[in-house]
């Protein structure tokens, strides 16, 4: 039996998860999340089981899915969980979209309800281990985490606020390819001993061009309100990893070339495929 039905079997719908107290909910929270975790890591044997952290916007998905392909291991995103689950016009698009153009935290429920299927697809295509981006985001689902598996490195990413707002401005998806890009040139002068930052645009193809669409949530207001609530929310979950020695804290110093290399070398890595010239 696939492991969503088996987690459905055991724990009931995911998504009733919190309608009793809290203890309860993170047993079947944790429950749920550890089965579909063992099914995915039983296949090949151990492999890495990584996260990234970092403000929205920050380019979790981005050095991520680089790390992805380098480890030859899965990078499971929920932000792209979330989107796919809005493109798809299911059950929970209309819900999802409310909380999304609000710049407000997706519930633990629905975030585990996603992943779970997720690890469950990963079951199937015979994957082991996973690079997760954007989960955990609260203290409560680094818990929930900690409990089910051995977390081995928690990347925190880092960069300066001005230049997070005015990357999630400029993010750009193709209508057609679904093909990411940034027409931000970001150029911020060293001041108090700091560095001077350049981040250059990571512009689209010409097939492209005519063709590129701004996500909803990526205005100014919204930008600045999920900055608020990653400061109020999820920098415990910082300090969470911290204390237990699995946080490697990296600023971004530029944009790809610059940051990737520099990254690796913090990672004890290496990458022979030639670098490109793009933003972050």
């Amino acid at each position: 039996m696939a492991v969503l039905n088996r987690l459905i079997q055991r724990c009931g719908s995911v998504r009733n998860f919190c309608t009793k107290s809290p203890e309860t909910d993170l047993r079947k929270v944790s429950s749920a999340l550890s089965s579909a975790i063992d099914e995915n890591s039983k296949w090949k044997g151990r492999n890495v089981h990584w996260v990234f952290l970092g403000c929205p916007g920050v380019g979790k998905g981005t050095y991520a899915a680089r790390l992805s392909k380098l480890l030859s291991v899965p990078h499971i995103s929920t932000g792209d969980l979330v989107r796919h689950e809005l493109d798809s016009r299911g059950p929970l698009s209309s819900q999802l979209a409310e909380i999304v153009n609000q710049g407000k935290l997706i519930s633990d429920e629905i975030i585990i309800d996603l992943l779970s299927k997720r690890l469950e697809d990963a079951e199937t295509k015979g994957e082991t281990g996973f690079i997760l981006d954007g989960f955990p985001r609260t203290l409560k689902q680094a818990e929930i985490l900690e409990g089910v598996t051995d977390i081995d490195l928690v990347i925190n990413l880092k960069l300066r606020v001005e230049a997070l707002i005015a990357k999630c401005l400029g993010r750009r998806i193709c209508s057609e390819c679904r093909g990411n890009y940034n027409v931000a040139s970001i150029d911020i002068k060293g001041e108090n001993g700091s560095p001077r930052m350049y981040m250059p645009p990571l512009l689209p193809p010409s097939q492209c061009e005519s063709k590129l669409i701004t996500r909803s949530d990526d205005t100014e207001e919204v930008v600045k309100e999920r900055l608020k609530i990653y400061n109020e929310l999820s920098r415990p979950v910082e300090e969470y990893y911290r204390s237990r020695g699995k946080l490697l804290e990296f600023d971004l110093p530029g944009g790809i070339p610059e940051s990737w290399s520099k990254l690796l070398q913090a990672l004890n890595l290496d990458d022979d495929e030639p670098q490109k010239t793009a933003a972050a």
